[in-house]
């Protein structure tokens, strides 16, 4: 049975491979899941879509414009928990 630190780890894994391969273009280049992603300026609001488009596709998940926000995506590990939260189906 996969444990939630497994589940966490592989969200945020996956994340992190997707903005360096996509996103920054390098895959060696990796981030902190707590770097901050939007307010640093290290992702634009391009990028923002295309990660929200990948975290729909990748996790099943559904995410509204209004969230596509700093809020929410500022960094991995803010994405992971929201990721995980509408797994759990506590969002809506």
């Amino acid at each position: 049975m996969t444990q939630p630190a497994d589940i966490r780890s592989r969200i945020q894994n996956e994340i992190l491979d997707y903005v360096a391969r996509e996103i920054l273009r390098d895959e060696r280049h990796r981030i902190d899941p707590e770097e901050a992603l939007i307010s640093s300026g290290l992702i634009d609001s391009f990028h923002l879509v295309d990660l929200a488009l990948f975290v729909e596709s990748a996790f099943d998940v559904r995410i509204d414009d209004t969230e596509l926000s700093a809020s929410v995506f500022d960094s991995v590990r803010e994405l992971t928990e929201f990721i995980l939260e509408r797994l759990r189906g506590d969002a809506g």
